[in-house]
């Protein structure tokens, strides 16, 4: 399955100190057991078009074998750690979880 997760940050975490930490924060998150790949960045510059979001900060994007290790993954006291540590850094967090269709 697929895990995705865009974030927002507030104004006021987007300076050099608070992104480094953050963008630690989301390579530190891609270790965590049960993770097959994942990957963390910011908006492309792609050419606009009407249907292309480019308001988020940071997106992160992981593939787990199934649901279960999803789930296991929910629980990591690491993925809480994240969490805890950065959740007053965004204003806004989505996440879209997939599962696929073979």
């Amino acid at each position: 399955m697929e895990h995705h997760v865009y974030f927002w940050l507030k104004e006021e975490c987007k300076n050099a100190n608070d992104r480094a930490s953050f963008e630690q924060g989301l390579s530190d998150l891609l270790k965590i057991p049960g993770i097959e790949r994942g990957l963390w960045g910011r908006p492309a510059a792609v050419m606009p078009r009407p249907v292309i979001d480019l308001s988020w900060d940071y997106a992160l994007s992981m593939t787990f074998t199934d649901v279960a290790a999803q789930d296991a993954y929910q629980i990591d006291p690491d993925h809480q750690r994240f969490i805890d540590t950065h959740k007053d850094k965004w204003a806004n967090v989505k996440v879209m979880d997939i599962e696929p269709s073979a």
